[in-house]
């Protein structure tokens, strides 16, 4: 008689061949569905999140740092432009008693050509006569040889004189041309820019500025200082304005141009004069009153009040204010005087 033998063990079927399985396969799934849930969230959220005012004023500052040196190197061109514009008023304020100077000694040739008339003119006389004209004269002036040699001499250094004056005119007037296209140039870049800021300004929420005051200056400073300071200080709040130097807005060289005017000491409208108009002072020696530069090309710039505090024109959508000297890379301090 066969012996029933045990069939061997199998697990049924769907089951996990070890305990705890199903619960480790059902967890997997709820991992799978939880990942493929938060997938689709993450493509249904916004890609960026709306700036926040202090990353749009930050886009601004970048900005301001493209616009500003472009301010300031039409400060310069302006202010070279008002110098060669006198330059070449006074010119020609030396070059109209030349002329009449030139014509009277033209008289002088007449009345010597005339005496000749009498024995006969002969034809270089003749030609003196036609042709006296003093921008012609100078390459005639080997016709005047029948001439009284003094007579000669005078004319030869009236017109002379003339042409060097005319040459340094017309030099003056040459650069000016330039300079007033440069000059539109600047303004033409300075939109582009400055749409961009406009842009970015139209984006920050309506909000009051406020302004530190001034504080209370002490120490060892000139009355020229003082006056300067008081000048600047009495400007907090008053808006950025390209170009400016008050009294109703200003940007940074036109604030300190203003102040020190105020104290009976002119300073160019532009930051790279300001610093060579000015005594150079280590930082450790600066004092209320001195001038203070920013960046290595200098186009930024405010009027120091000590303690690392300066009043100075920030930028467009930024009043004249009271700040600490430390948010900017220092290039140095100058003082005026």
């Amino acid at each position: 008689m066969p012996v029933a033998t045990t069939p061997p063990h199998r697990p049924a079927l769907g089951r996990s061949r070890r305990p705890g399985g199903l619960r480790r396969v059902v967890h997997r799934l709820l991992t799978l569905v939880a990942a493929v849930a938060v997938g689709a969230g993450a493509l249904s959220a916004p890609a960026y999140a709306e700036p926040s005012v202090d990353e749009i004023e930050a886009a601004i500052d970048k900005q301001w740092r493209q616009l500003e040196p472009t301010i300031e190197q039409y400060n310069k061109v302006r202010a070279q432009l008002k110098v060669n514009r006198k330059k070449s008023a006074d010119l020609q304020k030396k070059i109209t008693p030349l002329a009449l100077e030139s014509e009277m000694a033209m008289n002088r040739v007449g009345d010597l050509a005339s005496r000749y008339y009498m024995t006969g003119p002969s034809q270089e006389i003749s030609a003196l006569l036609v042709n006296a004209d003093p921008e012609l004269l100078g390459e005639q002036l080997a016709l005047l040889d029948r001439l009284a040699a003094h007579e000669r001499k005078q004319l030869e250094g009236v017109l002379a004189i003339r042409k060097k004056y005319d040459d340094q005119k017309a030099a003056l007037d040459k650069l000016i041309a330039t300079q007033v296209k440069q000059q539109r140039e600047l303004e033409a870049k300075k939109k582009q820019i400055d749409a961009e800021i406009k842009r970015l300004e139209r984006s920050l929420p309506v909000t009051t500025v406020m302004t530190e005051k001034c504080p209370t200056i002490s120490g060892v400073v000139s009355e020229a200082a003082r006056i300067a300071i008081r000048t600047a200080c009495a400007q907090v709040g008053k808006p950025y304005v390209w170009g400016a130097a008050g009294p109703s807005g200003f940007d940074c060289s036109g604030l300190t141009q203003y102040a020190y005017k105020a104290a009976g000491i002119y300073l160019t409208h532009h930051t790279g004069d300001q610093w060579n108009e000015g005594k150079a002072i280590s930082r450790s020696d600066a004092r209320p009153g001195d001038l203070i530069f920013f960046f290595s090309d200098l186009h930024h710039m405010g009027l120091y009040l000590g303690n690392d505090k300066m009043v100075h024109a920030p930028r467009t959508g930024k009043p004249v204010q009271v700040s600490s000297i430390n948010t900017m890379p220092v290039a140095g301090f100058r003082r005026p005087g």
